[in-house]
């Protein structure tokens, strides 16, 4: 008796053993436990998007996003008021002076800004300067007068700290030149645009497209902007040329040119655009501009353009690109359609609208982006004579159109 009863209880000991081994096989074990672990961030339904702002309620204005005056200590010959001048005689709608802050001890408001020739009658003033560090360089642009001192400050610190001061002064950070030297070495969490085209020599920013495809393919809505990164002008005598002064005639002011779509004439609604996407890239401010547009319903009007994000229906949409300018030259164009970071299609144009149409069906779940790029023949910029030898044949790029891209990442 007393041994049958060792016996089952030697048995239920075991089982008891053998229920707990399994439970924490499920429960405790590393490697099986993950498949009871919900990815958070795995692909679903976006849910309703904010609607797209109108397409004809705004004006194109094109302007200058990068260029030094004689605040920046390189600088020769390129005086604020020559800079705005020049931004006048071209037609610029906008220009945002970027000094070197690290020359003036991050006192830009006492120098650029306080400089008696800075101001214009026609061009829009934003204000801003190149947050110049050891980590690389930045853009800030801004409407109104903000407190940089705070932002040089803080720009050898983490970027949870640089982060925290951006939103307290509430301005539009810019990655500028992000790769090759003086690359931008800060989280791209941090801005809401990037450099993509740098100066006048196109073919030196095939990195920083990549990165930008990079940012894009992994659901960051960041604007692609140009500036010109110009730092030296004409001399006003043969006696004050430097080494440098050459330059000036193949990169100045507008190579390239940054267009923004901006729902009225100011420099808020120009921030607001560059922010918001309604951006193209242009060569010169001469040449031709991209505007890049999606038709989602098949009613044969656009309701989309570059910058604008909507949801996918997994049904086809029209797009539409068109070249727009009063500088057209003759000869065929190269439309090259990017989507997701990869050549979707390569298309040719011409005539007085040089114009191309595709389709395609974005994702309905997941997210899909298209941007374009144009090449073809140049434009002449007759106040920059030599821009046109040294830009290759790019003509202009656009910014993309998203769809499904999470408005709160």
């Amino acid at each position: 008796m007393f041994k049958n009863n060792c016996t089952k209880n030697a048995v239920r000991r075991k089982l008891f053993y053998i229920i707990l081994l399994v439970a924490g096989l499920f429960t405790c074990n590393p490697v099986l436990a993950q498949s009871t672990i919900k990815n958070p961030w795995a692909v679903k339904d976006i849910g309703t998007l904010p609607p797209i702002s109108s397409l004809t309620k705004g004006i194109w204005l094109k302007g200058e996003l990068h260029i030094h005056s004689s605040h920046s200590k390189e600088s020769s010959n390129n005086s604020v008021g020559k800079i705005l001048a020049f931004a006048k005689s071209v037609g610029m709608g906008f220009i945002c002076i970027t000094d070197h802050d690290n020359h003036v001890d991050g006192d830009i408001a006492h120098n650029t800004w306080t400089d008696s020739e800075f101001k214009s009658d026609s061009v829009l003033l934003l204000y801003g300067a190149e947050l110049t560090t050891t980590r690389g360089h930045a853009n800030v642009f801004s409407a109104k007068p903000y407190n940089h001192q705070l932002l040089y400050n803080v720009r050898d610190q983490r970027d949870t700290v640089i982060g925290r001061i951006k939103r307290q002064l509430g301005i539009h950070l810019s990655a500028n030149h992000p790769s090759g030297k003086d690359n931008f070495g800060y989280s791209y969490d941090l801005v809401n645009s990037i450099e993509v085209w740098n100066s006048v020599v196109w073919s030196r920013n095939a990195n920083a497209i990549m990165i930008w495809d990079d940012m894009l393919s992994s659901g960051r809505k960041l604007t692609g902007r140009g500036g010109s990164d110009a730092h030296h002008g004409t001399p006003d005598s043969p006696d004050k040329a430097t080494a440098n002064s050459g330059q000036r005639n193949a990169n100045y002011v507008g190579t390239p040119t940054t267009w923004v779509f901006a729902k009225e004439r100011s420099s808020q609604a120009v921030v607001d655009a560059l922010t918001n996407g309604r951006v193209s890239i242009s060569s010169n401010p001469y040449a031709p501009r991209v505007e890049f547009y999606a038709d989602i319903n098949d009613d044969g009007k656009m309701d989309m353009m570059m910058g604008d994000n909507a949801k996918a229906t997994g049904k086809p949409v029209n797009f539409r690109v068109q070249l727009t300018g009063e500088h057209i030259p003759e000869g065929k164009f190269t439309v090259t359609v990017i989507k997701d970071g990869g050549k979707f299609g390569t298309f040719e144009a011409s005539g007085e609208m040089p114009m191309i149409q595709f389709t395609d069906a974005p994702k309905i779940l997941g997210r899909t982006y298209y941007r374009v790029t144009v090449e073809g023949p140049g434009t002449p910029y007759p106040q920059v004579p030599g821009a046109m030898t040294v830009n290759g044949n790019m003509v202009g790029l656009s910014n993309p159109i998203y769809f499904n891209f999470d408005p709160n990442f």
